[in-house]
């Protein structure tokens, strides 16, 4: 698939008026191909597969904060990267996650064409979905090339986004706890 991906890579150069014949390109489609399918490996990953059982039994009962997790992703818009921190809380009912899949999580759905809306949904979601969690908050901040070398050609704009769910939405105190650990 990668070949059609190429081929089709090569068909962007000519339509913007390059040669892909001329020595720097190359081999550009073969690796814009590549470094998309890497960019992109998150849709084929699951979050069973990659969780792959690193769910613990704990008395913890405690809120978790796993912050300053860098993403990357590509807005699904313009395919131009956007890119920041995913701080990530949850309130463990019976049970903890690796904390290194917090960031895997991230991961997965970061390397997905996306908004950052339903990025931080989607990793809200998939916390709770695999700890069962009493509560869970996902702030992410971010800066968004597509606002920066384009359109309005904003340089210092960052965009936040936040999720709670469950005792984090419910409870101000919840809430607040978690907003002071991150900020």
């Amino acid at each position: 698939m990668t070949d059609s991906l190429s081929a089709l890579y090569r068909e962007v150069l000519t339509q913007l008026g390059e040669d892909p014949a001329r020595e720097g390109l190359l081999d550009t489609p073969a690796r814009v191909a590549k470094a998309m399918r890497f960019l992109t490996g998150g849709y084929q990953q699951s979050l069973e597969a990659l969780v792959n059982g690193a769910v613990f039994s704990s008395d913890n009962d405690e809120m978790v904060v796993v912050r300053d997790i860098e993403f990357y992703s590509l807005c699904e818009h313009h395919m131009l990267p956007f890119f920041g921190k995913c701080h990530i809380a949850y309130i463990p009912d019976g049970k903890v996650l690796g904390l290194s899949k917090c960031a895997r999580i991230v991961d997965m759905y970061a390397r997905r064409l996306q908004i950052q809306e339903n990025l931080t949904l989607q990793v809200a979601h998939a916390i709770g979905d695999v700890t069962g969690a009493r509560g869970v908050g996902v702030i992410m901040d971010a800066r968004h090339l597509c606002m920066m070398m384009r359109g309005v050609e904003k340089q210092h704009a960052s965009t936040t986004t936040s999720v709670m769910l469950g005792t984090l939405r419910e409870s101000a105190a919840a809430r607040s706890e978690f907003l002071s650990l991150v900020t």
